[in-house]
């Protein structure tokens, strides 16, 4: 099996992120929440993040942060979810150099929250996207979802060739949490943070240079491995206790992930006469410390490989499914892509799963 034709592969022709402007360092959620679990503490700042952007809620008068209810964390997640995802396709249009009426697809992604008329609708109503563009949205998959709407929009693109399509994934993380102090909970506090990322894909020849003046890759082909036996690892479910949805996260993430990545990507490579010493860009998502940690053992990466991967991780968090848009963007400004290099993008989520994606710049 050879590779496509990068010639007519659909192409990443810009991309753009967007964060709140609310942040806040590790020690300071510590404070603002008073939290003093010295367990709890320590997995605050032991995470690798310095930074995340999130939308909390309201200080009471006694200076506490009040509860908010289902009802008002899905509120958040809509109005939140929109002005990131608004600013995200802005800022990717911008780097395209393309209009919103050139926009002919619209797939919208989000794990954070759940709403019909989705965001793909109402982006096209608080835009104006042409009413004719063609939408869809991916809901409820996770971290990994980034990738598996990546493959369904280079496909439309490939279908419609020269036409524009935009992938938008919006999470409001913090429209997710629950504060109880206690470690489920914790693990999961710690790690996420709010934001929105947005990517053009074209197809054939893509729309002119990516981000940075880097050449703009071509998508060659996609892969999924699913791990039937840790379906349970990762949920976001219905918490009968608080009356809301909440994260849950197994503590053996990080290794069952890491265990099963070198199977990953041998199925991506599978019958290319690629190696993983060809690769040269490695555009992985800032799961974790841990995940990211043993993702680069296991796959034999050095610390420069993963380095766009642990930036985002450090300054904004997990960003669940547009983490690996954050160190895209981070690479394809870095300037350090020639013509013929190859990459690999890689995300990891609830199935438990590995998606991944071959590119050529």
């Amino acid at each position: 099996m050879s590779l496509p034709d990068t010639g007519t592969a659909a192409r990443l022709a810009g991309v753009g992120t967007a964060v709140p402007d609310t942040s806040y360092s590790q020690r300071e959620l510590l404070d603002l929440l008073a939290v003093t679990d010295p367990r709890v503490r320590s997995l605050f700042l032991n995470s690798a993040i310095e930074r995340r952007g999130l939308t909390l809620p309201a200080a009471g008068p006694d200076g506490s942060r009040a509860v908010e209810t289902q009802g008002e964390l899905l509120r958040k997640h809509t109005e939140q979810g929109l002005l990131l995802g608004r600013r995200a396709v802005e800022n990717c249009l911008a780097d395209t150099g393309a209009r919103l009426s050139d926009v002919r697809h619209l797939c919208c992604v989000t794990s954070t929250g759940f709403l019909t008329p989705g965001f793909s609708a109402l982006l096209i109503k608080e835009m104006g996207l042409d009413v004719d563009c063609s939408r869809l949205d991916v809901v409820g998959m996770g971290c990994n979802a980034g990738l598996n709407a990546l493959g369904a929009v280079t496909g439309w693109a490939r279908t419609h060739p020269g036409e524009l399509a935009l992938l938008v994934c919006v999470e409001v993380c913090s429209a997710a949490y629950v504060f109880d102090g206690t470690m489920r909970s914790s693990v999961v506090n710690s790690l996420f943070g709010d934001g929105a990322a947005a990517v053009a894909v074209t197809a054939p020849g893509g729309g002119g240079p990516a981000a940075g003046g880097a050449p703009a890759p071509a998508l060659l082909r996609f892969s999924s491995r699913i791990i039937p036996d840790a379906a349970d690892a990762m949920r976001y479910d219905w918490d009968e206790g608080h009356g809301k949805f909440s994260f849950w996260l197994d503590p053996d993430i990080p290794y069952v992930v890491g265990a099963h990545a070198e199977a990953a990507l041998g199925r991506l490579l599978h019958g290319t006469g690629l190696l993983a010493s060809d690769i040269g860009h490695w555009v992985v998502h800032s799961g974790g410390k841990k995940v990211v940690d043993s993702v680069r053992v296991n796959l034999g990466l050095t610390r420069h490989d993963v380095r766009h991967t642990t930036g985002v991780l450090r300054d904004h968090g997990n960003l669940s499914s547009g983490s690996f848009l954050f160190s895209y963007q981070r690479l394809a400004s870095e300037g350090a892509v020639r013509p013929g290099d190859l990459g690999v993008l890689m995300t990891m989520g609830p199935g438990s799963t590995i998606e991944m994606a071959l590119a050529r710049w």
